[in-house]
């Protein structure tokens, strides 16, 4: 029998944890998965494809919105449990709009809060949140220690990301989100529907983001899209030692 204080002896190894990442479409999926080394195998789900690496989390791509990333996310989450090998911790990944000047394109960020921001009713008095009209949350928060250690490795920025449903694409409606949430760095489409679907299940969420363009007027032609998925390469790649030691009871 080996006593819990042989642990640090190294007679005792704990596995990794088991680590699902989801990002809205296939390039981000495949951005994530090649910062861990091997082929991936093609895991079919219902409605998507899983790629499970032989060293590294599994990633799938969900789905663009909060409601098809959630149900996807839901799904693997699902099987998993079926399978009697459940997830450890959900990530939700990708690449996003970065509220200008803190998060420039290139730039990474990690949540610290996953925010629904235009969940809820537009009043003559101005937005109201869905917790203001007395249902569910609009604000998931990863762990803490994890939030810092993620950061720490990858040198990412932490504040909060926000999920909308439909992109910013005026400077008015990008000022009218930084009023409301002074804090956020980010505004993508997936992370907290993932972050629902991590909460039904009782599993910690993370939300991951590579900056692509400035939030407010739509202008592709300065978009960084390349670069963002490079950095989320990259960043994963620096992540992996985070993910692979991540203990919900040792992080809180």
């Amino acid at each position: 029998m080996v006593l819990p204080a042989e642990e640090g002896r190294g007679l005792l190894t704990r596995s990794a944890p088991r680590v699902l990442v989801a990002t809205a479409v296939p390039v981000e999926r495949d951005a994530v998965a090649q910062a861990f080394a091997g082929p991936p195998l093609e895991v079919p789900l219902p409605g998507a494809t899983l790629l499970r690496a032989p060293v590294g989390p599994d990633v799938l791509a969900a789905g663009v919105g909060p409601a098809l990333a959630a149900a996807a996310t839901a799904t693997a989450l699902t099987a998993a449990a079926l399978d009697g090998r459940p997830y450890d911790l959900v990530v939700s990944a990708g690449i996003a709009g970065g509220f200008p000047p803190d998060a420039p394109p290139g730039s990474l960020v990690v949540a610290d809060e996953i925010t629904a921001a235009d969940l809820g009713a537009e009043t003559a008095d101005g937005f109201l949140p869905v917790t203001e009209l007395g249902f569910g949350t609009v604000t998931h928060r990863p762990p803490a220690g994890l939030v810092r250690d993620a950061a720490a490795a990858a040198g990412a920025l932490t504040g909060t990301v926000l999920t909308v449903s439909t992109v910013t694409g005026t400077a008015a409606r990008a000022a009218g989100l930084r009023a409301r949430h002074p804090r956020a760095l980010a505004e993508a489409m997936e992370g907290f529907g993932v972050a629902e679907a991590a909460a039904a299940h009782g599993v910690p969420v993370l939300e991951v983001r590579a900056v692509s363009n400035p939030v407010g007027p739509r202008d592709r032609a300065a978009w960084r899209i390349g670069d963002a998925l490079a950095a989320l390469t990259e960043g994963f790649g620096k992540l992996a030692p985070v993910l692979e030691s991540w203990n919900r009871h040792d992080h809180p």
